[in-house]
C-alpha cells in the first residue's frame, strides 16, 4: 500500500513528469554524443587510410583496410556466437531451476487438498514411490557407450 501511495503522490506532485523529462533530455544528449563519437571515429579511420595510402599506396591501403574490417566483423560474429551459446545454456539452467521451484510450490499448494480427499495419503505416496524408483533406476543404469560403439 505504501508503494502505491508513493507512486500516486509522486505522480500528483509532478515528480514523475520531471523524471520523464530528465530521462528524455539525457537520452537526447547521449544520442548526440554517440553521433559525434561515430563521426570522430569515421574521421580517424579516414586519416589512417590517408596515412596508409601515402605510405603503401592507395591499392594496398584499401586492400588492408578491407581485410582488416572483414577480420573485425568475423571476430565480432564469432564472439557473439560463443556468448549467445553460453547465454542460452545459462537461461536453460535457470528455466529448469524455475520449473522445479514452480513444481515444488504447486505440489505444496495441492498437498493439503490431497490429504483431505478420499485417496488421502495413497494419492501422494503412489507417484512419490514411482519417482523415487525412477531416480534409483537412473542412478544405477550405465551410461551409453561414449564412442558410439566405434572405439575398437
Amino acid at each position: 500500500m505504501g508503494l502505491l501511495a508513493s507512486l500516486l503522490s509522486g505522480f500528483a506532485s509532478g515528480e514523475t513528469i520531471a523524471a520523464i523529462r530528465r530521462a528524455r533530455t539525457a537520452a537526447i544528449v547521449y544520442a548526440i554524443a554517440a553521433l559525434a563519437a561515430l563521426c570522430g571515429l569515421g574521421f580517424l579511420v579516414g586519416a589512417a587510410y590517408i596515412w596508409a595510402a601515402a605510405r603503401y599506396g592507395s591499392f594496398a591501403a584499401a586492400l588492408g583496410f578491407g581485410v582488416g574490417f572483414l577480420v573485425i566483423a568475423g571476430l565480432v560474429l564469432l564472439i557473439h556466437r560463443l556468448m549467445s551459446g553460453a547465454r542460452a545454456r545459462r537461461e536453460a539452467r535457470r528455466r529448469s531451476v524455475d520449473m522445479k521451484a514452480l513444481g515444488i510450490a504447486a505440489a505444496l499448494a495441492v498437498l493439503p487438498t490431497l490429504l483431505r480427499g478420499k485417496g488421502g495419503l495413497g494419492v501422494i505416496l503412489g507417484p512419490a514411490v514411482a519417482l523415487a524408483a525412477y531416480a534409483i533406476y537412473r542412478e544405477n543404469v550405465k551410461p551409453d557407450d561414449p564412442d558410439g560403439g566405434e572405439g575398437k
